[in-house]
């Protein structure tokens, strides 16, 4: 059997089929399956550019409903943002029914506290340190971005976020209507502490919020609501609703084969690298 015949048999689902043979950018994995933390779900991959220095870092977060995902089928992801030189982490955390919240954030943090830690002995500037998710995992930035009690009960000392980015997150999805979010946050004893939106004051960095106006599975009033709140206190915010674009394709669109459905990659990039 082939290598790329093994890759397609072992492949799981649609996402593992694409990122298996979506063309990549120019970008070297620098480490695969590096422990943050106990057990298989708390590992994760490191990208770098193609050109060695030091460089930036981006710490990315995937979404699945924080039920699903595996950092193998983010590659892609992790080599696009390191084609535009960033030192890219691509982490997984534990799912549901595993755990529920707070533990995938607590996971998230952790990988943040490796990432201070250790990303300079793979070329990243742990000073310079961005937070980019999707979905699910939009979410999970968010809330190590702007409630900073994760971080600090993680160990990571100060304030080594210097933005974030987010595409098609749930920021604002009380009460919780649907069996997602009743099944993963139902047990919180305090859920308004489980909104991003809470924690939009003027100690959080500046923010790409970026949705898709044909998006029915995070509706866009999440991105218009945290933004609107992130303005409110003073914070710089860049916010884009992309004509046309669903839920999957504000990531997909960091792909090469779909990038010229958005200019996503581009303009959240710029943004990332201005506020550094």
């Amino acid at each position: 059997m082939t290598a790329l015949a093994a890759s397609l048999a072992s492949a799981c689902s649609p996402l593992s089929l694409f990122a298996t043979l979506t063309p990549k950018d120019p970008a070297r994995r620098e480490a695969r399956g590096l422990a943050y933390g106990e057990g298989e779900r708390r590992r994760l991959d490191v990208y770098a550019p193609p050109v060695s220095g030091t460089a930036p870092t981006a710490l990315f977060f995937y979404g699945g409903s924080w039920d699903s995902g595996r950092r193998e089928d983010y590659g892609w992801v992790g080599r696009a943002l390191a084609a535009q030189g960033f030192v890219t982490v691509v982490p997984d955390y534990r799912l549901f029914p595993q755990v529920r919240f707070p533990d995938f954030v607590e996971d998230c943090a952790a990988a943040a506290r490796w990432t201070v830690d250790n990303i300079a002995r793979h070329g990243g500037d742990p000073s310079r340190l961005v937070l980019v998710g999707h979905s699910a995992g939009a979410y999970n930035a968010a809330m190590l971005a702007l409630d900073r009690r994760w971080l600090g009960k993680a160990g990571v000392a100060g304030s080594p976020v210097r933005a974030f980015a987010g595409l098609s997150g749930p920021y604002d999805f009380l009460p919780l209507d649907g069996p997602v979010t009743r099944r993963t946050f139902g047990e919180a004893t305090d859920l308004e502490a489980t909104q991003p939106t809470r924690f939009a004051t003027a100690a959080a960095p500046p923010a790409f919020l970026a949705t898709g106006d044909a998006d029915t599975t995070v509706r866009p009033r999440n991105t218009r609501k945290l933004a609107a709140g992130l303005r409110e206190a003073g914070v710089r915010v860049e916010e884009r609703h992309y004509a046309g674009l669903n839920h999957a394709d504000t990531v997909l669109a960091l792909s090469r084969p779909l990038r010229g459905k958005a200019p996503l990659l581009a303009e959240m990039t710029d943004f990332l690298k201005s506020a550094l």
